[in-house]
């Protein structure tokens, strides 16, 4: 069967070492790709130990990695083999690319990390190319500060794959509030890829009411919300202390702490919480939305998962970003400020409790999100359904990179693809 005889395909990888943002946005992609397109199927590729609890649409499903996680030293291991991690990393690198070669996409859309972790798909998208199968890039509206992605993307040998492999990077912001590629160097042959398609918004599901955890309380309700939970500790700690300090604060909050906050930091919260008039606390919730729909406004770090469903939902928010180890929620919280889409409010280290309690006081008094006037701030799934469908139309092709005496490349279809060559391309980078 060939590619223009049967129902078409799309593969997304999310590398997901920690945390729920790579899930999130390629849950809502997926989702939205069935949902304009009936005969349209999506696999996820992904290591996140919970994608089983969340939902998904007819013609989306997922094939689950062995996971890994982070250290704080930086270097990651097995979530939960006993084995190593680089044993770890082979075995879903095998995994990735038997994948791919079985399902056989349409189009296949990488998430974040251009050659996934560790290098591990890097295999998978020089066999595709060598298919013909186009490949995406998506990349979130803020890496990281400039100083920090352009060594880590030079360390990993980044370059080269967005050069000759990647067909399209799309991301999924808009310019006026962040360019993540700013102060990499790229070349023209690159910087032609990049399309802008606006932040991805969500709805709620049709059977959505007031949530269980509200229920029963007397006047209205912020919602506190530091994601996945695994390094949220300070700004949950900081609005108990608010709360702790002024009693009177005219807002019950809901605290939902996320799967990956530490068990015995959580016990410690819950147990402060309870002590408290009208706080009201979670572990996890796979329908944020509808927690955050029927509150009076939103206090959080500021990932892009979040801040998306702050402006689907026009919620009043307060963003209270880490700025370790990276200044993605720093960056994207300021540049939302200056656009007035949100206040924020800094972590100085002395984290005094009166006045985050000034800050949840004034919260349900700013202003909407919906007051800017963004054109297309909200306009990603659409665009992204469009770009996936203009892929889909093409008659998959066997190319060939020609690298040209500048820094482009010409690509053209021949009848037997030239295999891209990781050695050579890093000469050519040197050079």
């Amino acid at each position: 069967m060939t590619g223009t005889d049967r129902a078409r395909r799309v593969l997304i990888y999310s590398h997901d070492s920690f945390g729920l943002g790579h899930l999130s946005r390629c849950r809502t992609i997926a989702n939205a790709l069935v949902g304009a397109d009936d005969d349209l199927s999506v696999l996820i590729l992904s290591g996140s130990p919970i994608i089983g609890s969340f939902d998904f649409k007819a013609r989306v499903d997922f094939v689950r990695v062995p996971g890994v996680v982070k250290r704080q030293d930086g270097e990651y291991e097995a979530l939960n083999l006993n084995i190593g991690i680089e044993r770890t990393l082979d075995m879903r690198a095998a995994l990735i690319r038997r994948t791919a070669e079985i399902f056989e996409p349409d189009l296949f859309i990488v998430d974040k990390e251009p050659l996934g972790l560790r290098g591990e798909v890097a295999a998978t998208l020089r066999m595709l190319k060598e298919r013909g199968t186009p490949l995406v890039l998506g990349l979130r509206d803020v890496m990281d500060e400039p100083a920090l992605l352009a060594p880590e993307w030079k360390r990993k040998n980044v370059l080269p794959a967005l050069r000759d492999l990647y067909d399209d990077i799309w991301i999924y912001g808009l310019p006026q509030l962040n360019d993540p590629l700013a102060g990499i160097a790229l070349p023209k042959s690159v910087k032609r890829k990049v399309v802008y398609t606006g932040y991805l918004r969500r709805d709620l599901p049709t059977e959505s009411g007031l949530p269980a955890v509200v229920r029963g309380l007397d006047r209205p309700y912020i919602l506190v919300t530091p994601g996945g939970g695994g390094d949220g500790e300070l700004m949950v700690d900081w609005v108990l202390r608010a709360y702790e300090h002024d009693t009177k604060i005219p807002y019950a909050a809901v605290i939902v702490f996320g799967p990956f906050m530490a068990p015995e930091v959580r016990e410690g919260f819950r147990q402060r919480a309870s002590r408290l008039s009208g706080i009201r606390t979670m572990t996890f919730e796979t329908n944020l939305g509808a927690l955050m729909a029927c509150a009076a406004g939103v206090v959080a770090m500021g990932g892009y998962n979040t801040f998306c469903e702050i402006l689907s939902f026009d919620k009043k928010a307060l963003i209270v970003p880490r700025t370790r180890p990276r200044l993605e929620q720093f960056i994207r919280a300021q540049s939302a400020r200056q656009q007035k889409l949100l206040e924020m409010l800094a972590d100085d280290g002395r984290r005094d409790p009166a006045v985050m309690a000034t800050a949840l006081r004034h919260l349900p008094q700013q202003g909407l999100p919906s007051d800017a006037i963004i054109p297309g701030l909200l306009d990603g799934l659409p665009n992204v359904g469009k770009l996936v469908a203009k892929h889909l139309k093409r008659p998959l092709r066997r190319p060939v990179s020609v690298v040209t005496p500048d820094d482009g490349v010409v690509t053209g279809a021949i009848q037997e693809p030239v295999p891209y060559e990781p050695a050579l391309e890093r000469r050519r980078g040197a050079a």
